[in-house]
């Protein structure tokens, strides 16, 4: 699986998140990557939905607590990241 990468729905965000959407994004793509990373080193064989949960968990904890209590996650795109770390893909 490619590096995950969180793409803000331009639809769904405040005029001020529109403005900040590139840093945003950046800022959640690089949270999620480090949970993706640190998620797949301590893999021992849990299940998706719990992978899935801790991927959301830990990608929240990355993030300045304002932007994690805002941010609504695409969680499909969550979950396939949660079954390639499952399935052991290379990341």
């Amino acid at each position: 699986m490619s590096e995950p990468h969180v793409t803000l729905d331009p639809n769904g965000l405040t005029p001020m998140q529109q403005k900040l959407r590139g840093p945003l994004e950046e800022q959640l793509t690089s949270a999620l990557r480090a949970a993706t990373e640190r998620i797949r080193a301590d893999y021992a064989g849990e299940p998706v939905e719990e992978v899935c949960r801790r991927l959301l968990d830990e990608t929240r904890h990355g993030l300045h607590p304002d932007i994690a209590a805002s941010w609504q996650p695409d969680m499909g795109e969550f979950c396939r990241v949660a079954v390639s770390i499952v399935r052991g893909d290379a990341g």
